[in-house]
């Protein structure tokens, strides 16, 4: 059996810079990873099946309706491979919740898959195939902190970030991107990527704060109004130094200076609102060097 971790992905800023006459918009944002995860673990089968498991695998469509299904199955169309595999997602993460969770899940089969089958990266075009199953999919594929433009094809490493302790928050409610992204309305954005990575936190904080922030965090508090008090509720503890939305929503993190300050953050948010989903983690720039197995 191959395990594979599929971390959460968060947007630090998301820019929308533009819209292309298919529909699709443009983006602009800095995209790194927490040590909190979903896993994908596959075996040999002599066809592909899918088996949800963990906290929030209740209810997950084991069909092509899931990414990592259809990930699956459209390696197999592009590869010509003739065996199968019995794939099992253990799904920690929230769903449709702003932190590319099925997006992860989808690149961890693609790479639990090409190991399993003993396929050779370099012959197909896997990226292809990561930006065909959406945006987000690329940038977990790649694995590393990046800036992400176009509509996700556009990948530039960021370079090492600090490693720092986070709180992730999120209310309970399933946010539709199309739909935050028809609410948006206004001017669209310009780039705002940097050329050098930060030091420290406080420098990652005032390049945030300088210009670069979420376009989609007023629509999607417009569409659901208790994202903005958990990321108010998130923004008002001592201990954090800074606080946003990812993605489209719904999940909030911020920032502290210790994981022991994360830790009591965490109880003091579950203290109020048992009902959300919290956690304390860590920014990480590199998924390599995750384990696939942590405690659900």
């Amino acid at each position: 059996m191959i395990s594979i971790p599929a971390p959460a992905k968060l947007n630090l800023y998301l820019h929308v810079t533009g819209k292309r006459a298919d529909g699709y918009h443009l983006l602009d944002s800095l995209v790194v990873f927490a040590d909190v995860h979903d896993t994908v673990s596959v075996e040999l089968a002599p066809e592909l099946s899918l088996t949800n498991n963990g906290p929030f695998g209740d209810g997950l469509a084991v069909d092509e309706s899931n990414l990592v299904m259809r990930a699956a199955r459209q390696l197999c169309d592009m590869t010509g491979i003739q065996s199968g595999a019995r794939i099992t997602l253990t799904k920690r993460l929230p769903v449709a919740s702003g932190i590319g969770g099925g997006s992860a899940d989808a690149a961890a089969s693609i790479k639990a898959l090409v190991r399993l089958w003993d396929l050779h990266p370099g012959q197909h075009d896997l990226s292809g195939l990561a930006l065909g199953l959406g945006a987000d999919v690329p940038v977990c594929l790649f694995g590393q902190a990046a800036f992400m433009g176009g509509i996700g094809d556009d990948l530039e490493p960021a370079g090492h970030l600090p490693e720092i302790p986070m709180v992730l928050v999120n209310p309970g409610v399933d946010v539709s991107t199309p739909s935050v992204f028809e609410a948006r309305h206004g001017a669209f954005s310009i780039s705002a990527r940097c050329t050098e990575p930060p030091d420290t936190m406080a420098q990652l904080i005032d390049l945030l704060n300088e210009a670069r922030g979420n376009d989609l965090m007023v629509p999607a508090m417009t569409l659901e109004p208790i994202i903005g008090q958990a990321l108010s509720m998130l923004d008002q503890l001592p201990d954090c130094r800074f606080a946003r939305m990812s993605g489209s929503g719904a999940t909030c993190f911020g920032f502290f200076e210790t994981m022991s300050d994360a830790e009591v953050a965490v109880g003091q948010i579950r203290n109020n609102r048992p009902d959300w989903w919290v956690v304390a983690t860590r920014l990480i720039s590199d998924t390599r060097s995750l384990s696939a197995e942590i405690a659900i």
